[in-house]
């Protein structure tokens, strides 16, 4: 199951230069989560003066449990980086399933719409 991962860096004092500092173990964990599929997509949330203050991720768990597994052991969460997670399920809108085409099946199900009533015809 996909889930959006929302995290917020910490406002105190040397939050970004530790950011920066163990950024390298981060992006190495992020590869390796690509590698095996559970890392689809991300980025970084750029604060108004365009410095990075937090990220959005696009992961694949089977359960939120194992999300919150690997949440614990995140670069940027042992290193106090990162001090404020939303996780939420993720949609694949239609329009961008051809980007990720192993989440068409995962497509909730709609509703067939009803047929309109008619009106009868005179005559």
């Amino acid at each position: 199951m996909l889930y959006v991962v929302i995290a917020y860096d910490g406002t105190e004092p040397g939050t970004f230069e530790r950011r920066m500092q163990v950024r390298p173990a981060h992006m190495a964990n992020g590869d390796k989560m690509m590698q095996d599929g559970s890392f689809l997509f991300g980025g970084g949330i750029l604060d108004g003066s365009g410095k990075m203050s937090g990220g959005v991720l696009i992961v694949d768990f089977e359960t939120r449990d194992e999300v919150d597994e690997w949440l614990k052991n995140e670069t940027y969460i042992l290193n106090k980086v990162w001090t404020r997670v939303e996780v939420y399920p993720f949609l694949v809108p239609p329009q961008f399933l051809s980007l990720f085409p192993k989440y068409q099946m995962e497509q909730p199900v709609r509703a067939p719409e009803p047929e309109p009533e008619l009106e009868p015809v005179a005559g």
